[in-house]
């Protein structure tokens, strides 16, 4: 698990609650939390005393997509999801698709997400991506356009880690996690039915920022544009490799 946080005084106790979503897992796992130019005394008691987390501390504020590649340095799992730290995971998100990883050997696994609501409350959205088994670069089917609806939620992934390192964040200062997207070109993956992650709706969060559309419909492009040029670029090796089998 990666986890970028700055640690903002009102988003703390998210954090807090992003670990206690992780320590109700029924799998072994660990979690690289890198602080972005952040005060590593800030760090939450919980989560500074729990030896599954390794923290690494930028000197400076990098923005949230140089701090989680820099992060993937630090990854020793065979597998790496992203998490935001104002999110959680439900209780079964790790289980489910760890098992499915490891029975089927594709590369990704994914699922639904919820939006948290203030009020505790959750809705449940449903990707675009129908259910089931997708091959290599058949998630782009379901991205026509830059301006629709995004086919998967990027923290909703599971992916072997070395297909992450190959399609990571994307080097803009939001919709990076849009690019993240692009580890569905590389191998192929599953979508489960079922809700994995809880998108956190609060009045502080990047999104809800009057400034957030200035820049949506340029990240949104570009993101698209490398998923595709990507899924482009690999596709003759693999029609090649089919060929040949």
């Amino acid at each position: 698990m990666v986890i970028a946080t700055q640690l903002r005084p009102e988003r703390l106790a998210f954090l807090a609650d992003m670990h206690a979503s992780l320590c109700r897992q029924s799998v072994p796992w660990e979690a690289c939390v890198v602080l972005d130019g952040a005060d590593p005394a800030r760090l939450p008691a919980a989560l500074a005393a729990d030896p599954r987390i390794r923290t690494l501390a930028l000197p400076r504020a990098v923005g949230a997509a140089c701090a989680r590649n820099l992060a993937l340095n630090e990854v020793r799992t065979e597998y790496v999801q992203w998490a935001d730290d104002d999110d959680e995971l439900t209780d079964w998100a790790l289980v489910l698709r760890l098992r499915t990883l490891e029975e089927t050997g594709v590369g990704w696994c994914a699922g639904y997400s919820q939006d948290l609501h203030e009020d505790g409350s959750t809705t449940l959205w449903r990707c675009p991506t129908p259910p089931g088994r997708h091959e290599a670069g058949d998630v782009w089917r379901y991205w026509k356009e830059p301006a629709d609806t995004i086919p998967l939620g990027p923290t909703t992934l599971l992916a072997r880690t070395d297909l992450v390192r190959a399609a990571p964040m994307g080097g803009l200062v939001q919709g990076e996690d849009y690019c993240a997207l692009a580890v569905t070109c590389l191998a192929p993956g599953i979508l489960l039915p079922v809700p994995v992650y809880r998108y956190r709706k609060h009045p502080a969060q990047m999104t809800a920022q009057d400034s957030y559309q200035e820049l949506e419909e340029m990240a949104r492009v570009f993101a698209h544009g490398f998923g595709a040029s990507l899924h482009a670029a690999t596709r003759p090796r693999r029609d090649a490799a089919s060929a040949l089998a």
